[in-house]
């Protein structure tokens, strides 16, 4: 009896053995699979497929940055926001000149119609809209300045410019500030030689450069 007892013990047991190896084994299989899919589904998620996409989209724009078309575009764009340079502009003699000269040779020759008492010259070169201040303090417009020359009834020698310094600040503007010498008799016989310094504002408008302001000082006589 005790021998069938101890058989039917020895059979339970490993029963019991096979049947635990029997249920690890599938856990065991099952592991490696877990972890693939676990795996696989971090590597295929949204967030990792769109850093993807913006890693590659970055690439492409730094390659397109450095190539020969940007760098051209780059160029034009740097070009089209440069200030345009002055446009030379016709003298009454015809020839182009600069914009420095131009408004040069305007001061010089209005300057020199003060001797000619040539109110015509004065008359072209200033704008409608021009305001000024005489060297005795006057506020003038342009009409109030042809008046001033026409009252002038002195005898000269000499008027011109003896120093110009032209300020451009664009393409329609320049700043002239310079220093006029007359010589010559009064009405009353007696002779003069005065000095003035002036600052002059210059618009370019429709092709012609025009005086809209100035400011005139005496320094001498």
């Amino acid at each position: 009896m005790r021998i069938i007892i101890a058989f039917f013990a020895t059979v339970f047991l490993a029963a019991m053995t096979f049947a635990q190896e029997e249920s690890a084994s599938p856990a065991e299989s099952t592991a490696p699979t877990t972890e693939e899919k676990a795996s696989a589904t971090v590597e295929e998620t949204p967030a990792a497929k769109a850093k993807e996409a913006t890693t590659a989209t970055t690439e492409k724009k730094a390659e397109a940055a450095t190539s020969p078309a940007a760098a051209k575009k780059e160029a034009a764009t740097a070009t089209a926001e440069k200030p345009a340079a002055p446009a030379a502009v016709a003298a009454p003699s015809g020839k182009k000149m600069s914009p420095e000269a131009a408004v040069k040779d305007n001061e010089n020759r209005w300057e020199a119609s003060y001797a000619a008492h040539n109110i015509s010259v004065p008359q072209s070169l200033m704008a409608n809209d021009f305001v000024g201040v005489y060297w005795d303090g006057k506020v003038m417009n342009k009409s109030g300045v042809i008046s001033e020359i026409k009252k002038d009834k002195d005898t000269y020698s000499s008027a011109k410019n003896e120093k110009l310094a032209v300020h451009s600040f664009g393409p329609n503007v320049s700043v002239v500030i310079g220093t006029a010498r007359e010589k010559g008799t009064g009405k009353d016989g007696k002779a003069f030689d005065r000095t003035f310094r002036f600052t002059d504002t210059w618009m370019l408008r429709n092709g012609q450069w025009q005086c809209v302001a100035s400011q005139v000082m005496k320094v001498k006589g």
